[in-house]
């Protein structure tokens, strides 16, 4: 299991459009992955788990992943959180 701990940087965080943006990312991977907010973990392919967290502007959280492109995956959605989402 690969595991990075990152800052949600866009003001608003994982609403609806950038939770979509995140969960299509992730379906991209094999791997099963994990978002991890306060020792809350929901599947990070899922939209009503990911909403259902509530992750706000800077909220740290946790991504992790398991599975054969478990690093690819999580640094490549650590890089999309950093990014803001483009917003």
């Amino acid at each position: 299991m690969f595991v990075k701990e990152v800052m949600v940087q866009n003001q608003v965080g994982l609403h609806a459009r950038p939770a979509t943006f995140f969960i299509q990312k992730a379906n991209e991977f094999k791997s099963s992955i994990w978002i991890e907010k306060e020792e809350r973990r929901v599947n990070a392919k899922s939209l009503l788990g990911v909403l259902s967290l509530g992750i706000v502007g800077g909220t740290t959280i946790k991504v992790m992943a398991d599975g054969g492109d478990e690093e690819t995956a999580v640094d490549s959605l650590v890089k999309l959180i950093q990014s803001g989402f483009s917003e």
